[in-house]
């Protein structure tokens, strides 16, 4: 099964057979998918090992400036802030269990809520099975469409109404890079929303030659 996120932080080079059709995402299509922290010691004194529930990382954005990621995995909230860009928030409905492979903890979007300054936006992301498709996250705000989905095993792209504006790579743990495309215009609130969406829900996926093969592995006798 390809993983939620993909456990890299570099970016990789796309091919051929990586990269979506460049019409297969553009326009959006009909979502069928649908359906500080205390160290804990033991008896013993050995310090029980972990990522940290909360992680900061304050990152050097090309285009924007400094940009600072907060990610609470255990509450299942992410902001993201900066002198240039708008205060973005993201989190999951207080009682909603957290799944250890999603960062925010869920995909169910009624169970999450997405601000843009303090705004509401509709975030809608795919349930995350075999495909790389099936693993995008749609979000809607002022009337305008965004949409971040893995073209590779490490990252993923961030559309914005048809413009392909970057590559994002999260490995789960805070940290986002993006890398955006020389020919590309990006805004300030695509920055915000890309590292939200990347930080809460990591990025990249297996294609789905490699996670039949394991599929198939996992099914031979040991």
């Amino acid at each position: 099964m390809p993983k939620d996120p993909a456990p890299t932080t570099s970016l990789a080079k796309k091919t051929d057979e990586d990269a979506y059709d460049a019409h297969e995402d553009h326009p959006y299509d009909a979502h069928d998918d649908h359906d500080g922290y205390d160290d804990h010691d033991d008896a013993d004194g050995y310090e029980e090992s972990g990522p940290a529930p909360v992680v900061e990382h304050t990152v050097e954005d090309d285009r924007f400036g400094a940009l600072t990621v907060r990610l609470d995995s255990e509450l299942g909230e992410v902001t993201v802030t900066g002198e240039r860009v708008p205060r973005v928030e993201l989190w999951r409905a207080e009682g909603t269990e957290g799944e250890d492979h999603i960062p925010v903890g869920t995909r169910d979007g009624a169970r999450l809520t997405l601000t843009v300054d303090g705004e509401d936006a509709v975030i809608d992301p795919a349930k995350g099975r075999l495909t790389r498709r099936s693993y995008r996250v749609d979000v809607r705000y002022a009337e305008r469409s965004w949409r971040l989905v893995p073209d590779s095993i490490p990252g993923s792209r961030l559309v914005r109404a048809g413009a392909y504006l970057g590559d994002f790579t999260s490995g789960g743990d805070g940290k986002v890079l993006v890398e955006w495309r020389e020919d590309a215009e990006p805004e300030a609130l695509d920055a915000a929303l890309g590292y939200a969406l990347a930080a809460a829900f990591g990025t990249g996926a297996q294609p789905l030659w490699m996670t039949a093969i394991e599929m198939v592995g996992d099914l031979l006798p040991g």
